[in-house]
C-alpha cells in the first residue's frame, strides 16, 4: 500500500511505461495508417493538398508517418526521429482539418499528439532497439 502512495519511481517502471506508450500509440496509429496504405487510390482523390504538395504526395507522407513511423515506434528504432513526422501529422489534423476543435469527436488526436511529444522528450526506454544499438 505504501508503494501506491509513493512519489518514488524506478528506471524499470519508466521503461515499462515508455514501452506501453510506444506499443499502444504505435499499434493504434499503424492500424489507422494501414487503411490508407491498402486503399491509397481511394483516399488519393479526397485527400487534402497540404502546402501545395499535391494530394498524392500529401497522402504518401501521411502513410509514411502513420504506418512506417508507427512501426519504427513500436520497435523502438529511431524513436525520436520517428515521432517527428507523427507530431507534424497530428498537428495538421488538429489545426488544419479539425480547426483546433479538441473536445468534439476528434479528442483522440490531441491524445496521440501528447503521446508522441512524450516519446520525443523522454525517448524509447530500455526495452527498445535504440537502447540495444546505444550499448
Amino acid at each position: 500500500m505504501k508503494k501506491l502512495f509513493s512519489a518514488k519511481y524506478s528506471a524499470g517502471a519508466v521503461s515499462a511505461a515508455m514501452l506501453l506508450i510506444r506499443l499502444g500509440a504505435g499499434i493504434l496509429m499503424m492500424w489507422h495508417g494501414y487503411d490508407k496504405l491498402i486503399h491509397f487510390s481511394t483516399y488519393q482523390d479526397q485527400f487534402i493538398n497540404f502546402l501545395g504538395l499535391g494530394k498524392t504526395l500529401s497522402l504518401a507522407l501521411v502513410v509514411f508517418a502513420e504506418f512506417f513511423c508507427s512501426l519504427f515506434l513500436m520497435l523502438g528504432l529511431f524513436t525520436r526521429l520517428a515521432t517527428i513526422p507523427l507530431i507534424i501529422t497530428m498537428c495538421v489534423v488538429l489545426f488544419k482539418i479539425n480547426k483546433g476543435e479538441v473536445f468534439d469527436k476528434a479528442e483522440n488526436i490531441p491524445l496521440f499528439l501528447l503521446c508522441f511529444l512524450t516519446l520525443l522528450i523522454i525517448g524509447p526506454g530500455r526495452v527498445s532497439v535504440d537502447s540495444l544499438i546505444g550499448k
